[in-house]
């Protein structure tokens, strides 16, 4: 095949391009940290790079699920830890009541004092978190769950679904119980009433037995108030034994559904890295192999100018 003076500048022009090309290519490698920067460096491992982030990606919407669901069942424990003080509160109260001595005076400054139990319940109940949602109205969470009524009965008008979320690719969880759960609910093992009677479950409506009875004067009445009195104080305080029995149950399985997410977090963490990691193997760069490139592509790209160099002085006809 015959060469003229031009074929053989062509081909050292694109000599020097191809060379030019790759270093630029290898520069941009170490400026970036990435060996793949666009589809075409490696059409494989971009395409799995993608489906790797996607997957990153979606285990960051559950990390930011589980924060929502800890900082929602954090919201509800501390508000079920302040239940449970009131509850105590209100059964020492009740121990007191049980005294036989006690004149209506004395009576009616403990109903003065239990109503204030109630007043607080009735306030923790309808608790907010920071976004101004009730934390015990299921999904109607805007509006109070607990309604008191004039005659002071107080009922429960939020939601009849527990809040639940998504906070891992194979788990749901309930992130909000409802108020009825909490103040109208008997756990398993409750105490039932003597005469076999229903045992009370509404904390509200016990509260308002024992109210009834330390209101009711009893200095100067006959045995059939002082029995009703007796077995409504009895009857009050095995509800709400009942009751806090059955607050603490749904304490104990937030406090387990905390641990589970900080489980699921550490999970969550360990799969983010080795997705990361994966990711880096495919699309990183090689920094010791890429320097290592990059000088021998610029001495080859400086011969290829020197070999251009002495070439445009020649010709065919040099002699």
């Amino acid at each position: 095949m015959r060469l003229s003076t031009s074929m053989i500048y062509q081909r050292n022009l694109d000599a020097i391009s191809e060379s030019y090309s790759k270093w630029e290519n290898t520069g941009q490698q170490l400026a970036t940290g990435k060996r793949v920067n666009v589809p075409s460096d490696d059409p494989i491992a971009a395409s799995q790079a993608i489906k790797l982030g996607q997957s990153q990606a979606l285990n960051s919407q559950y990390s930011a699920a589980r924060t929502s669901a800890t900082n929602s069942l954090s919201a509800e424990t501390t508000v079920l830890e302040q239940v449970t003080d009131v509850i105590q509160s209100a059964q020492t109260l009740l121990v007191q009541a049980g005294d036989g001595t006690l004149s209506d005076q004395d009576r009616q400054s403990l109903a003065t004092q239990l109503q204030s139990y109630k007043d607080q319940l009735l306030n923790l109940a309808n608790s907010q978190d920071g976004n101004g949602n009730y934390l015990f109205a299921g999904y109607k969470t805007n509006s109070a769950p607990f309604v008191e009524a004039e005659d002071g009965s107080v009922s429960y008008s939020g939601g009849g679904q527990a809040m639940t979320q998504q906070v891992d690719a194979s788990r749901s969880m309930t992130v909000g119980d409802t108020g009825s759960a909490v103040f109208m609910s008997l756990t398993a093992g409750y105490t039932t009433e003597p005469d076999g009677g229903d045992s009370e479950s509404n904390i509200f409506n016990t509260l308002d037995i024992a109210l009834k009875a330390l209101t009711t004067p009893q200095q100067d009445a006959d045995s059939t108030v002082t029995v009703d009195y007796t077995a409504a104080i009895g009857k009050a305080s095995r509800g709400l034994s009942n009751s806090l029995d059955n607050v603490l149950a749904v304490q104990s399985s937030v406090g387990s559904k905390l641990n589970e997410l900080d489980n699921l977090d550490s999970l969550g963490t360990s799969r983010n890295t080795l997705i990361s990691d994966n990711i880096s193997a495919l699309v990183d760069v090689d920094w010791y192999q890429a320097i290592s490139d990059y000088s021998q592509q610029q001495v080859a790209l400086q011969a290829a100018y020197s070999t251009f160099t002495a070439m445009q002085s020649m010709s065919l006809f040099s002699q």
